[in-house]
């Protein structure tokens, strides 16, 4: 019992009365607060502050101290006992001693001592200390709460089932409906812990997709700035190379003109002595010796042949240098652009295209054109010659003059009536512009992508293995529009629709 274990320690030494808070001073001695401040004045006078208890004395007035030591004090036992039940006994009033049960029909809370003597008396009916009684107890009957009504999900008293307005209810005893509903509880607590466990499954497979992500930035980051350096070296050695035919001309300009330089050095020299000839001829006074001079013919001058630079040579040097690059940068990063060209046996009667293939706009009037199998009869739509059953493709398509066009791919087996429209069904991926909406389709499955501006120029990216298909909107900078994420299991040929007075081009 809380008596029985603090005794003395609980005591104040002065009105040796139990008190609920003590303060203690330097010393060690308790005392009541009251009894403490109010001995402490008194020596006031004397400027001396003795301890009650044991007369240490103190300069000045000492600050009594709340004691902190839980086995020394009522508080720190009211703190152990509340937090084993929280309720105290109700019979108790020297101390607070915790209640080990509550009496329902008495409305009160024993501890074991008052426990004994009730439980010889009566026969009540006792339940985990508490002190909220009205929960326990019908708020109109005040009965105890013995019954749960399955119908209003509250619970009753015997009166409520007798007489009340839940007669005639399904009830069952309070006991059995709580074990009923913990065991639901039990198994809805299984669920949301299952539930909770998939979850945290989740957050760690994005924790750890995020993580890769990062490394494979970091991964792409590095793979970039190599690739990079090479293309700096690269550039280095093709510019050295196009220095040096530049240079090569140059010294052979510069060797044919000091050539030509020569030349004309020596035909000036002769002339000038042919001058000085002359000029002695004509100062002579005697006619017969001029005479008899030999006659001197007239020199025609030719304009030199000069040398330039062959700045197409030059210029062709620099495109295949570049191209080199290029083709060298696509091999290693494995990005091969497909050269597409239109069917003309799949393009629609109103659809015009040109001498290349590789442009197909609307027209106003119907192209004679045989009727074939392959052709699309009911829509604007066309396919590529070539097909895809393996690797990973690019290429590139640029629409104007309409507000409606879609570009994808299809299979082979598409309808060619009005089923076969692009992205309409389960043969074909588009992603396309309709009134302004932009939408990426499949198997008439419509999913909204934003774009901003509008778009002219469309980057399609085919992985057939990897069943990947990828748009991406060519402006600065490039921008991912769509992935479509399948199983390819046929050929695939790129396919285009157009609306009206609207053209679409393959870009080399």
């Amino acid at each position: 019992m809380a008596s029985a274990a603090f005794g003395d320690e609980l005591s104040c030494s002065i009105c040796l009365n139990l008190r609920m808070e003590l303060a203690t001073l330097r010393c060690g001695h308790r005392f009541c607060r009251d009894c403490l401040v109010t001995a402490l004045d008194t020596q006031k006078e004397s400027g001396v502050f003795p301890c009650p208890g044991c007369r240490e004395e103190y300069a000045e007035c000492p600050v009594p101290e709340k004691k902190i030591k839980l086995s020394n004090t009522m508080e720190d036992s009211r703190s152990m006992e509340q937090e084993k039940s929280g309720i105290f006994c109700t019979y108790c009033v020297h101390f607070r001693v915790a209640a080990i049960k509550t009496c329902l029909h008495c409305e009160t809370s024993m501890c074991e001592k008052h426990l004994t003597a009730h439980n010889k008396t009566v026969d009540h009916v006792l339940i985990e200390p508490t002190s909220s009684f009205r929960r326990k107890k019908c708020s109109i009957h005040k009965k105890l709460l013995e019954y749960y009504c399955f119908e209003h999900a509250v619970c009753l008293c015997v009166s409520c089932c007798l007489v009340g307005k839940h007669k005639g209810h399904e009830v069952e005893l309070i006991e059995e409906a709580f074990e009923k509903k913990r065991e639901r509880l039990r198994n809805v607590c299984e669920k949301v812990t299952t539930a909770r466990g998939a979850i945290e499954g989740q957050i760690q497979n994005l924790q750890d997709h995020k993580r890769k992500s990062q490394e494979n930035a970091n991964n792409e980051k590095k793979r970039v700035t190599a690739l990079f350096d090479d293309i700096r070296r690269q550039l280095e050695v093709q510019e050295q190379r196009v220095l040096s035919e530049i240079s090569r001309q140059e010294e052979k300009v510069s060797l044919s003109v000091s050539e030509l330089i020569q030349q004309m050095e020596t035909q000036k020299d002769s002339l000038s002595r042919k001058i000085c000839h002359i000029e002695d001829l004509c100062n002579i006074t005697d006619p017969i010796t001029v005479l008899q001079e030999p006659e001197i013919e007239d020199q025609h001058m030719e304009e030199p042949e000069v040398c330039d630079l062959d700045d197409f040579l030059i210029s062709l040097t620099l495109h295949r240098s570049l191209t080199d690059l290029i083709t060298d940068i696509k091999s290693k990063n494995q990005f091969h652009v497909t050269n597409l060209l239109l069917d003309e046996k799949t393009a629609n009667k109103s659809l015009d295209l040109s001498a290349d293939l590789k442009l197909a706009s609307v027209s106003d009037t119907e192209q004679n054109k045989p009727d074939l199998l392959e052709r699309f009869y009911e829509l604007c739509q066309v396919m590529s010659i070539e097909s895809i059953s393996s690797g990973r493709h690019y290429w590139e398509v640029e629409n104007g003059d309409t507000d409606t066009w879609n570009v994808g791919v299809c299979y082979p087996t598409i309808d060619r009536g009005p089923d076969g429209y692009i992205g309409g069904n389960n043969k074909s991926w588009s992603i396309g512009l309709f009134d302004n909406d932009f939408t990426a389709m499949h198997n008439s499955d419509y999913e909204p992508v934003n774009q901003e501006p509008l778009v002219e120029k469309i980057g399609v990216r085919l992985d057939y293995e990897g069943g990947r298909l990828s748009f991406y909107q060519l402006s600065d900078p490039i921008r991912h529009l769509h992935t479509f994420t399948t199983t390819f299991t046929e050929p695939l040929h790129a396919a285009f629709y157009l609306g009206c007075d609207g053209w679409m081009k393959l870009l080399s």
